[in-house]
């Protein structure tokens, strides 16, 4: 990345919120024909969180007010809130005008960007830009999903991946160069799009009773061919990253990937040449929260005190679109 810029984007918070209601996989057991053993040896996971009542505003809004509060700071020294998110309450207002009328953020601008699954890389780029270009002193990046919204319990293949949970950072600008955002490599590809998609609810096909019945504003995947492309998508772009930045396996403190499967997870590792301790993994208990996995992990592992200033990380995500893409960075709190 340019370096004649002023201003790195640097990580000075972070956030989560995780409903508190559980749902294992016994729970799938009774809804669908499935067990305990084919989900975790397929996926890795063996629960994830449901949020009963509220909407994907009030799982940001948690998120926010958790990030806000463990840096003793108020909402009004917010200047934009961006949440990535593919499950908005409503198309308008954005959930981001709902957090910040939540939060009372009375200074902040803000909008969704909607990337799926690669939602929270998306949104720390565009936030990372804003404060790199010297306008702006905090930013809040927010991923956000109620998955359950959007979740037919009935197909036993998609219903068991997804969760509901939402995690924020604050961006702000340093100096010092050597931490913070280094580098992104970022794609799309619209050929991908019929493997993955709602396709109700828009202008395409807006909501009637057809749409209902079709159970068109459920997502569809086609898993067998996302997981082919996701496996080689994340884990390219992984090993590209590293590659432009001179980055050995050795250098790595800890992939991020985005929680969707354990064996894409570990697929990517391999191909950078990390051993299973350098990669963060929460699926197992939340599984697949679409844009809130990356920034999660990030909050728990540096709560549990595993991260420290200066640890090089690489994100990266897979998602709907398709939409791909890896970061570099140095951690700097």
């Amino acid at each position: 990345m340019e370096k004649d810029r002023k201003f790195n984007a640097v990580v000075t918070g972070v956030g989560m919120y995780v409903p508190e209601k559980i749902m294992d996989n016994a729970f799938f057991e009774k809804i669908v024909d499935t067990n305990d053993e084919w989900i975790r040896s397929r996926t890795g996971i063996r629960e994830r969180r449901l949020l009963e009542n509220g909407a994907t505003s009030d799982l940001a809004t948690k998120a926010a007010e958790d990030l806000l509060k463990s840096k003793n700071m108020t909402a009004d020294e917010v200047d934009v809130i961006i949440v990535a998110t593919v499950t908005p309450d409503m198309f308008f207002p954005a959930t981001a005008c709902l957090v910040q009328n939540n939060i009372g953020a009375k200074n902040a601008w803000g909008f969704d960007l909607s990337a799926a699954c690669s939602g929270f890389l998306f949104a720390f780029q565009t936030g990372c830009s804003l404060i790199e270009s010297g306008r702006y002193k905090k930013v809040m990046v927010i991923g956000a999903d109620k998955m359950s919204s959007i979740t037919d319990y009935t197909d036993r293949n998609n219903c068991i991946l997804f969760g509901d949970a939402a995690s924020a950072v604050l961006l702000e600008p340093s100096e010092d160069h050597t931490i913070g955002l280094q580098d992104s490599l970022l794609r799309i590809d619209g050929s991908g799009k019929n493997a993955l998609y709602m396709s109700g609810g828009g202008s395409l096909n807006p909501p009637t009773h057809e749409t209902v019945d079709k159970k068109m504003h459920y997502i569809f995947q086609d898993g067998k061919a996302v997981f082919k492309v996701a496996v080689k998508g994340m884990a390219d772009i992984s090993y590209e990253i590293m590659q432009k930045n001179n980055l050995s396996s050795e250098d790595i403190a800890y992939l991020v990937p985005h929680q969707a499967n354990l064996r894409i997870i570990d697929a990517t590792a391999e191909r950078m040449g990390l051993s299973k301790d350098k990669v963060m993994i929460n699926i197992d208990r939340y599984g697949n929260t679409t844009a809130a996995t990356i920034p999660l992990c990030l909050t728990e592992y540096y709560r549990d005190g595993k991260i420290k200033k200066g640890d090089k990380l690489i994100l990266s995500a897979f998602g709907a679109g398709f939409t791909w893409g890896a970061s570099y960075l140095v951690w700097s709190i």
